[in-house]
């Protein structure tokens, strides 16, 4: 089967339109911090507005444990969308009650609505499926046809984003649609060279993505607070730097396998230790295999990679012609340990091919450092989920629209 696109739910002028996007975006003081979410889902928006729908937009944000709470409100997410349509966005202080019926109902044609945060409701996020039904059920009630447009969420198995597509007429908008074709040249006869970048702060986070990606790369760069792990694996000593001792042995085993296959493993011939963790630590550069020879002795925290290290990945990169980056190099919330991210982040701006920033951390650490979005081939909006399609793992908020 293939995926349903929205055109195959017809004339959709008139209708109540359920959209399922992911407004997680990150808040401060009640205001939006990240827009990029949002952003993404603007195309599919405008045009259902354009095809004269009522659009209902639902969404999770934060982690509110099944109730009501007010800093995970979805409000300040609904007014920054409403500033992006330029024009007005109903927003719903419920989800399935009586305000959600209420801003419903009064939807004009090609009038967009904002319910409140799904997951305010328990069963949303119920691993029982009775539960999730239930609520998708009431969903239901509010719309016509569903658009599955939250890629940062097919990963799940959640009422707003498996059963309501069982309930209703369902299909995939086109932001699901564009980040399923980058993914799909990731996986599927690459342009090469090919290098994968991973960095973040564990191993275990990454494994089933190295296991799948082994025989189809020709390099991998590892940093990131993963890479004291390969470190050790070798044999060298790292200080009190992030390990993770009960991966040591897969790690070996992926070595062993990438030697057997010809695939580069990049590692960091230097770094940036600190005495500690914090944004003003004293710090120096040391060689990878010395990390225990600084002035902070063996408490030497390691927390980006080193300047020689960062013009290798660069090169490596440059000399590419695709490129899957997630996971930032150090601690780039840090200015000081943020260099090499900064590094690896301007070389794809660069390449001369397909450069994808594969979310989560990674797209907001672009963020932060001052890159736009329209730098890089594409700028994926679900870190797991993309890594989860990269490890060949079924995706339930997929396969429910025909994947």
């Amino acid at each position: 089967m293939a995926l349903r696109t929205i055109e195959s739910l017809g004339d959709l002028a008139g209708k109540r339109v359920i959209l399922r996007c992911d407004l997680n975006v990150p808040l401060s003081d009640g205001q939006v911090t990240d827009d990029g979410r949002i952003r993404a889902s603007l195309p599919t928006i405008n045009a259902l507005v354009h095809r004269g729908a009522k659009v209902i937009v639902i969404s999770h944000l934060g982690r509110p444990d099944g109730a009501p709470d007010a800093r995970y409100s979805l409000r300040p997410a609904a007014q920054r969308l409403s500033e992006l349509l330029g024009a007005p966005v109903t927003f719903a202080t419920d989800t399935v009650g009586d305000a959600a019926r209420e801003a419903v109902d009064g939807l004009a044609d090609g009038a967009v609505a904002v319910l409140e945060n799904l997951r305010f409701s328990a069963d949303e996020t119920s691993k029982n499926p009775d539960d999730r039904a239930r609520f998708a059920a009431r969903l239901a009630e509010l719309g016509d046809v569903m658009v599955s447009d939250g890629f940062g969420v097919v990963h799940r198995k959640q009422a707003s984003v498996y059963e309501l597509a069982e309930v209703l007429p369902s299909a995939a908008g086109s932001l699901i649609a564009t980040e399923l074709d980058v993914l799909d040249r990731l996986t599927e006869n690459p342009e090469r060279p090919y290098t994968v970048v991973l960095g973040g702060s564990k191993v275990s986070d990454k494994l089933g993505v190295i296991a799948h990606l082994l025989p189809r790369v020709d390099r991998l760069l590892i940093g990131g607070g993963m890479l004291f792990t390969f470190l050790k694996a070798q044999g060298k000593a790292i200080g009190a730097s992030l390990l993770e001792d009960d991966q040591l042995d897969t790690v070996r085993g992926y070595l062993a396998e990438a030697e057997k296959r010809g695939v580069e493993i990049v590692l960091p011939t230097d770094v940036v230790v600190a005495d500690r963790f914090a944004a003003d630590a004293e710090h120096s550069v040391l060689a990878a295999d010395r990390l225990e020879d600084g002035p902070a002795g063996a408490a030497g925290i390691g927390l980006d990679i080193g300047p020689d290290t960062a013009q290798r990945f660069a090169e490596l990169i440059a000399s590419s012609r695709t490129v899957f980056w997630n996971g930032p190099m150090g601690v780039f919330e840090f200015p000081a340990f943020a260099a090499g991210t900064q590094a690896v982040a301007a070389a794809l701006t660069r390449l001369d091919g397909l450069g994808v920033v594969g979310g989560g951390d990674s797209a907001a650490a672009v963020r932060a450092l001052g890159f736009r979005d329209d730098q890089f081939g594409h700028v994926s909006t679900g870190g797991g989920a993309s890594l989860e399609f990269l490890e060949g793992k079924a995706l339930p908020g997929l396969e429910v629209l025909g994947w």
